[in-house]
C-alpha cells in the first residue's frame, strides 16, 4: 500500500484556518473557572458567616475545627499565629483537587487558562508537549484516590441537609434547606458519573453482563457520565450558590423563607 507523508503547517500562537468563533468557549470557562476560583478563595480564608441556624455552607462542611459545634471543637490554642485558619482551608483540598484532577475540567481548563491548545486546529503558545507522564502533571493520575475522598463528602453533604430540617422549634423545611438539598443532588450527580466511577465498577472485567448487578451499577454511572459536563457545571454553580445564600442569610442581607 502506497503512502505520502503530509507535512503539518506550523502555525505560530492563535494562528487557525476555521472560520467559527472557536475563542468563545475558552472565554466562557476561563470567566466562568475564573470567578469561581477567586470567590471560594475569598470565602474560604473569611472564616465567618459560614453557619445560619441549621445550615452550614458545603465549603465548611464537615466542620472539623474552629468553633463549639465543630468536630473538635474550637481553634487549637497550638495553632502558629503565623497560619492562616479557618475551618474551609482543612477540608477544601479534598473536594477542590477532586474537581481540579476531573477528566472534564483538565480538558476545559487547559485550553481555557494554558491555551494547549486554545481549541482544535488552533496554534498554541508551545512546541513541545510532555504529557501527563512528567512533573507536574503526573499528579493528574491521582483523580481516582480523590473520588474516594469525594464521595464520602457526599455522604456528609446529605447528612447536612438532613440537619436543615432540624431547627429549633424542631422539623422543617426553609429555602436555605431546599437550596442545600439541590446542590447535594447536582454534587452527588457530578461525582456519581465520574469516569473513574465507571472505570472503577465495569472496567476491572472483560464482561460486565455476566453480573447483573455490576451491569446496572455500570448502566447507571454511563447515564450520568454522559452529562457529565452538564452536571459538572451545574454543581460548580451550585455549591457557589449555597455558600453565598448561606452567607448573607447570616450576614442579614438575606431572609431564609421558612416554607414550613
Amino acid at each position: 500500500m502506497s503512502s505520502i507523508d503530509v507535512p503539518l503547517k506550523n502555525n505560530g500562537f492563535g494562528q487557525t484556518s476555521r472560520r467559527d468563533a472557536w475563542w468563545q468557549q475558552p472565554l466562557v470557562v476561563f470567566l466562568g473557572l475564573g470567578t469561581f476560583i477567586v470567590y471560594s478563595t475569598w470565602a474560604a480564608f473569611q472564616g465567618e458567616h459560614y453557619r445560619f441556624g441549621p445550615y452550614l455552607s458545603p465549603f465548611y462542611s464537615p466542620e472539623l475545627l474552629g468553633s463549639p459545634d465543630a468536630w473538635f471543637g474550637p481553634k487549637p490554642e497550638w495553632w502558629p499565629s503565623w497560619m492562616p485558619f479557618t475551618a474551609a482551608l482543612l477540608i477544601l483540598w479534598a473536594p477542590g483537587g477532586f474537581r481540579f484532577t476531573c477528566y472534564y475540567y483538565r480538558g476545559a481548563y487547559y485550553k481555557a487558562f494554558w491555551a494547549d491548545p486554545p481549541a482544535c486546529a488552533v496554534g498554541e503558545p508551545r512546541k513541545s508537549y510532555l504529557g501527563e507522564q512528567t512533573f507536574p502533571l503526573i499528579f493528574q493520575n491521582i483523580h481516582r484516590y480523590f473520588l474516594y475522598l469525594a464521595l464520602v463528602f457526599i455522604v456528609l453533604l446529605a447528612h447536612d441537609v438532613y440537619l436543615a430540617t432540624q431547627f429549633s422549634d424542631g422539623f422543617g423545611i426553609g429555602v436555605g434547606t431546599l437550596v442545600l438539598a439541590t446542590n447535594t443532588v447536582l454534587l452527588g450527580s457530578y461525582t456519581l458519573g465520574c469516569h473513574s466511577l465507571r472505570h472503577l465498577i465495569g472496567g476491572r472485567v472483560d464482561e460486565i453482563a455476566t453480573s447483573a448487578a455490576r451491569k446496572q451499577c455500570y448502566d447507571g454511572v454511563s447515564c450520568l457520565n454522559r452529562s457529565h459536563m452538564k452536571f459538572a457545571w451545574m454543581s460548580l454553580f451550585s455549591v457557589g450558590f449555597s455558600d453565598l445564600y448561606v452567607r448573607l442569610c447570616s450576614m442579614g442581607i438575606w431572609h431564609d423563607w421558612r416554607l414550613f
